[in-house]
């Protein structure tokens, strides 16, 4: 039966194209997707290896890391903003904590595993990392305030810089022998049963999801990404929240990298090619939009966890977990497809 209209009346979006603007909607088919990946894989794989409380912990080990990022990227992504560096500050961080921790503690990590004269130069190397990625960050954001190139083409150059300023400092050789007292309390060390890492990408995605949602600084991101000259005539000094933002996303990749050496005790500079696209892909994944103004915290949480769900039941099924790559690929295509529909449905009237 079709629908009538008075003639000068323009018809409203149909109903596939409100579901599609809904947010709720959203969120509910890409936390449906991630629960049939669980259901799918708990039935196919032998009974209590897949959803075990050991799998099911080693998955929320392997998302952590990527959703602190997807966390920041998130940000990013709703101000119209991109970075393809973070992996490569992952890798910088990662080095300079690794080398000054190893500078001061040399000769008394087998004697003090507890005492401060350890215990001070672990900090230290860890806010050293810290520190330095929030600095790449600072970087990256003016570099695209400052020349108004695209972000795209900045952040790209910035991570060929950054990752090799590391390969050159290391001589493309991973930096190993970080105090093992660090990997013992933090990278294995747990919080009533919980992994320390897993408490903490908790922490920091709670964190941002409080910020994005209840306060002025996630509104008016949400304003920047949407309209961003709108956003200047309302009083935002777009410029300012825009290097804010760059900053925290390096600030937590160098957070991911001080993560990465108390779990591994090493510093890898080949380990973090492709997390930037990874963390990119679980934003959109998770319904946020590539063109900015729109999308959940709540949806980059899930997003995050579907590659590390896909690998762990590969790897039960005994096939290879490269796959892994194909099928969030493929998701990722249908989502940016979903994004593509709603935004051309919504302007149809």
């Amino acid at each position: 039966m079709s629908t009538i209209t008075r003639p000068g009346v323009k018809a409203g979006p149909s109903l596939t194209a409100r579901l599609l603007a809904s947010q709720r909607f959203s969120n509910l088919t890409i936390f449906g997707l991630l629960v049939a990946i669980i259901v799918f894989f708990t039935v196919v794989t032998p009974s209590g290896t897949f959803f075990s409380n050991y799998n099911l912990t080693s998955i929320a080990l392997a998302g952590s890391q990527l959703l602190i990022l997807s966390a920041g990227v998130t940000f990013l992504l709703i101000a119209a903003g991109l970075d393809l560096s973070v992996g490569a500050v992952v890798v910088f961080s990662s080095v300079l904590a690794a080398k000054l921790m190893l500078g001061l503690t040399s000769g008394l990590a087998g004697t003090a595993q507890g005492g401060a004269e350890l215990w001070l130069p672990i900090l230290a190397g860890v806010g050293a990392g810290v520190v330095t990625g929030a600095a790449w960050g600072l970087v990256n954001g003016m570099l695209v305030v400052k020349s108004k190139i695209p972000s795209f083409i900045v952040t790209l150059a910035t991570s060929t810089i950054i990752l090799g300023l590391a390969q050159v400092w290391t001589g493309g050789m991973n930096v190993s022998g970080v105090p093992q007292a660090l990997t013992d309390a933090f990278g294995m060390g747990t919080l009533l049963g919980v992994p320390w890492p897993v408490v903490t990408a908790a922490a920091v995605t709670g964190l941002l999801w409080v910020v994005l949602a209840r306060t002025r600084f996630g509104l008016r991101t949400y304003a920047i990404g949407a309209n961003p000259e709108a956003a200047r005539r309302a009083g935002i000094n777009v410029d300012r929240h825009l290097l804010a933002i760059y900053c925290m996303v390096g600030l937590l990749a160098g957070l991911v990298g001080m993560i990465d050496i108390s779990r591994f005790s090493t510093a890898s500079v080949s380990g973090y090619a492709n997390i930037a696209l990874q963390s990119i892909t679980a934003v959109i994944i998770g319904g946020t939009s590539l063109w900015g103004g729109r999308g959940k915290m709540s949806g980059t949480v899930v997003g995050a966890f579907i590659p590390a769900t896909l690998t762990s039941g590969f790897v039960i099924m005994n096939l290879q977990p490269f796959w892994q790559n194909v099928a969030v690929g493929c998701v990722l295509i249908f989502a940016v497809f979903v994004d593509q529909y709603r935004r051309r449905a919504m302007n149809v009237t």
